[in-house]
């Protein structure tokens, strides 16, 4: 397994096509799935269509390990198979399939096959937050009536004060996984001398 630099390399995209062949990393992404819907069920409501939620973390980990397109494939699956689980009566709309599996895109261009650092992790986090925020906001605004600033409003607060936590959790998560799923063989070595650099 190789380390890229960016995602702009045709080695990149050779491995994350190869990913969908790869056993080990389709078992850990059903994994991470059922992971994400346990997850799911420890959120805190915040208010309409509102809520904290650590599902990111699986999310995240998916995308890491299988790459960008074995992700946007797991991200419509997870969603869709969270709707009919735990749906609470809610109509299913394809908006929020299309928000996760951007998320994933997006942490897979930052983590896999890439040496992981904190400004990786802050991109990450800020770009999918500020996708919730203007994607969910549009969502919630077609399904629920309210106007979009209204949704938009409530939303950024939430994933303003919301972020440095997710940055720290994800961090933390990241420091003490990877040099297993190193040893498992599912990732390069993609810590410099086991730390996260800034």
């Amino acid at each position: 397994m190789s380390l890229y630099p960016h995602p702009f390399s045709a080695g990149y995209w050779r491995e994350a096509i190869h990913s969908f062949g790869r056993l080990r990393e389709l078992v850990f992404a059903a994994v991470m799935i059922a992971a994400c819907i346990i997850l799911s069920n420890f959120k805190i409501p915040l208010g309409e269509n509102l809520s904290l939620s650590v599902t990111f973390l699986a999310r995240a980990l998916c995308a890491l390990v299988c790459g960008p397109l074995v992700s946007m494939v797991f991200a419509v699956a997870e969603d869709t198979l969270s709707f009919f689980l735990s749906a609470g009566g809610y109509a299913y709309f394809p908006g929020y399939a299309l928000t996760t599996m951007l998320g994933c895109l997006v942490y897979a261009l930052c983590f896999y096959r890439a040496p992981i650092s904190w400004r990786r992790i802050v991109l990450a986090k800020t770009v999918t937050n500020l996708q919730n925020v203007l994607l969910g906001s549009l969502w919630s605004a077609m399904l629920y009536g309210k106007g979009y600033l209204y949704y938009m409003t409530t939303s950024a607060v939430k994933n303003a004060l919301y972020l440095p936590v997710q940055i720290l959790l994800l961090g933390v998560l990241l420091r003490y996984l990877l040099p297993g799923l190193q040893r498992m063989g599912l990732v390069p070595k993609q810590l410099t001398g086991g730390r996260l650099p800034i």
